[in-house]
């Protein structure tokens, strides 16, 4: 089974910047329960610094991964965003 591992970084001082302004965050989770709805997303993760996350897709391609993570209103903190496709095996 395919599936998409998103791994994303903020940069150094996007916390605060996020913070600053709480419809950022409430916004950023419409998308992910959208896509959990979808049934595109498969996990979210984030770290407990709260400076990354870990998203696992699925049903999806790379492509279109690529596209909703870049309408995302964390997107413009984000320093660092690795793509891997991956076969799950259990």
């Amino acid at each position: 089974m395919n599936r998409i591992l998103v791994i994303i970084n903020l940069f150094d001082g996007a916390v605060e910047k996020i913070k600053a302004n709480p419809d950022l965050a409430k916004k950023e989770m419409e998308f992910v329960k959208q896509w959990q709805k979808e049934e595109i997303l498969e996990n979210f993760f984030i770290t407990v610094s709260k400076t990354g996350a870990v998203l696992i897709f699925k049903n999806t391609t790379e492509t279109n991964v690529k596209s909703l993570i870049e309408i995302l209103p964390y997107f413009p903190f984000m320093a660092k965003i690795e793509y891997y496709n991956t076969d799950k095996h259990f």
